[in-house]
């Protein structure tokens, strides 16, 4: 499946989803994938990041962090297993110590936002952006070109996921895909520079 994507595919292709192992980061690679996505697995055994780095090449190993705020402290935690289990530990310190070995991007995914399309926590990619120099895509909360636009103001260019937006529309979020034309994109990048 994933080399028929490849092949088919016309836009730099990123295959996440129970990557544990460099090996298996090598092979997707050879299958014409550009970046590998590891999540749980690079939180359990860190010392996966650098080796897949020295391996695959840093541009192509994606972190994926699944963050949710704590109740009581208010710190963005990271979690895994589709968030059912706690990590203990920030986003911050997890972002931090991707980057240090020698991870190429950071996805960040609010799971508190996630779906429910009433925007994104721009407080969180804020303040991922400031902790790291690595590009970053935030996802969760997108519902409009808008929120794109907010995110875009507050973090600068960055990677602004979107899921349900995309499929989701009208009152009875009728399931029709759609995605903003070129110009729309153009703008929101300009306005986000006023």
């Amino acid at each position: 499946m994933i080399a028929n994507l490849a092949a088919e595919c016309r836009m730099p292709l990123c295959y996440g989803g129970g990557v544990k192992t460099v090996a298996q980061a090598n092979r997707i690679i050879e299958l014409g994938v550009e970046k590998v996505a590891i999540s749980s697995a690079a939180i359990e055994n860190p010392q996966l990041i650098s080796d897949a780095a020295r391996e695959i090449g840093g541009q192509s190993v994606v972190v994926v962090l699944d963050v949710k705020k704590d109740p009581r402290s208010g710190e963005s935690m990271v979690w895994t297993h589709n968030g059912t289990r706690k990590t203990g530990r920030s986003v911050l310190s997890l972002a931090r110590e991707a980057q240090e070995r020698g991870a190429g991007e950071i996805v960040v995914n609010s799971i508190d936002n996630d779906g429910k399309m009433k925007g994104y926590d721009l407080a969180l990619a804020r303040s991922v952006r400031d902790a790291v120099r690595l590009p970053i895509t935030v996802l969760g909360g997108a519902g409009s070109l808008a929120h794109i636009g907010e995110l875009l103001k507050a973090c600068g260019v960055i990677g602004a996921a979107a899921g349900s937006f995309f499929v989701f529309k009208g009152a009875y979020r009728a399931v029709l895909i759609s995605y903003p034309a070129q110009a729309q994109k153009d703008q929101l990048v300009l306005a986000s520079r006023t």
